[in-house]
């Protein structure tokens, strides 16, 4: 079974933020809460306050303004493209995404590409509230084995070394930069 991030891994850039940018042009009324997001960034990246979870909780308030089944089709479509292609020339059906970024957002792109293992953020779609913790680092792992107990990762890609719980727990890991894909150096 091989695990793979999602944003910036398998995925050209980050999906929340191409979604909150195209949500943004679409729904200009999304601009109010700005504030509260710059507020929310101010306190938990400056001030180190609060937990990731709560500072993304304040980014997901914008879906209050989307229409969510319209506005995610239409997204997918517009940027099913940023799919590397690395990853559609070895893709596997046990595939398991982990990611940071809510459900709602890539159970659709996943289902598409008929991926059948996703684990990410419960954000709930009508109000942006996180339903537990933000799923990075160490809560990927326990997510794993939740779902997975003991199974053996075969391979493991990501583009950021906060998932090195993940790839500790891998047969093999894999840094992914651009469609550049290197062996995960353990520092």
């Amino acid at each position: 079974m091989n695990v793979y991030d999602f944003d910036k891994t398998i995925y050209k850039t980050d999906s929340t933020m191409d979604f909150f940018l195209y949500s943004l042009r679409k729904h200009p009324k999304i601009l109010k809460y700005l504030p509260s997001i710059f507020t929310g960034w101010f306190k938990f990246y400056i001030l180190k306050k609060g937990t990731k979870t709560q500072f993304k909780s304040k980014i997901f308030k914008f879906v209050l303004c989307i229409n969510y089944e319209k506005d995610i089709k239409d997204f997918w479509d517009k940027n099913e493209h940023k799919i590397k292609h690395f990853y559609l020339n070895q893709q596997k059906s046990d595939d398991v995404i982990i990611s940071a970024s809510p459900a709602f957002l890539l159970k659709p792109i996943c289902n598409k590409l008929k991926i059948k293992h996703l684990m990410c953020s419960n954000v709930d779609v009508n109000t942006g509230a996180y339903n537990g913790v933000n799923c990075h680092g160490k809560e990927k792992v326990r997510r794993f084995r939740e779902a997975f107990g003991t199974a053996t990762i075969d391979e493991f890609y990501s583009d950021s070394y906060s998932d090195t719980p993940l790839a500790e727990i891998s047969q093999k890991a894999f840094m992914v930069k651009g469609e550049k894909i290197n062996p995960w150096i353990f520092k």
